[in-house]
């Protein structure tokens, strides 16, 4: 029995079609995954700037108590 051209050449055209869409996913999968690479990273750098953030806070909280306590007793017309 003879292969029939068209079928054959509807499957190729199939096979090219699902090719060149399993490229484009595989290309757009990369940035994705590269766009995500980069999300992690500001992530990374937000949380170093929060904790430098709350590192100076509990300076300056420490700070505010520590002049409070001093003015603590003082009498307001002392000066």
């Amino acid at each position: 029995m003879p292969e029939d051209p068209i079928a054959h050449s509807e499957l190729a055209a199939l096979t090219r079609r699902f090719e060149e869409v399993a490229e484009k996913h595989g290309r757009e999968f990369g940035i994705i995954k590269s766009d995500l690479t980069a999300v992690r990273l500001q992530i990374g750098n937000l949380d170093q700037k929060v904790e430098a953030l709350d590192k100076k806070i509990d300076r300056n909280q420490a700070q505010i108590i520590e002049l409070l306590t001093q003015l603590v007793g003082q009498r307001p017309d002392a000066g």
